[in-house]
């Protein structure tokens, strides 16, 4: 039984904590990602020709950011929970976190796009796969991922119209 407050109602102070772990945790990825992203965006990538369905600039740093709370509630919600496969699902969550860094290093540090865009391909794996295991333990928690998977498939697509507009 969970800690009652002096309500009566159930705490979810441990919930709340867990939550914010994982949020920090999570958007962390995404400032190891930017050291890669950041120093290509006005020169290599300002360079490059882009899809026609490529967002304006200023829409990435929001909607990662966004993408990145997400994740980071759903992970919390996750760990709260004593489900038998929880770490097995969280485990899943970290492995994609860690190939969602390696893209940007692929992609932006190395400029590599070919090798970005078989990397995504396998991250888009990862975050199914994620979703699937999040979903027995919590719903919530796994559509909380599904706005990223949705992001994910457009990056991929503007990830494969990069490399094939650009192919010397």
């Amino acid at each position: 039984m969970a800690p009652r407050g002096r309500s009566g109602k159930k705490s979810s102070k441990g919930l709340l904590t867990k939550v914010i772990v994982m949020v920090v945790v999570a958007e962390l990825a995404g400032v190891i990602g930017s050291v890669f992203t950041l120093p290509a965006i006005g020169s290599w990538y300002a360079s490059l020709v882009k899809p026609w369905f490529t967002p304006s600039s200023w829409v990435f740093g929001p909607v990662w950011t966004t993408l990145y709370a997400l994740m980071g509630i759903a992970a919390g919600i996750v760990w709260h929970t004593k489900a038998e496969k929880r770490q097995t699902a969280l485990n899943l969550y970290f492995g994609q976190l860690g190939l969602n860094v390696i893209w940007s290093l692929l992609f932006f540090g190395l400029r590599s796009p070919l090798y970005a865009l078989g990397e995504i391909v396998v991250l888009w794996i990862a975050i199914a796969l994620t979703i699937r295991a999040f979903y027995p333990i919590s719903k919530n928690a796994a559509m909380l991922l599904v706005p990223y998977i949705l992001w994910v498939t457009v990056a991929t697509a503007l990830n494969a119209g990069v490399w094939l507009l650009n192919v010397a």
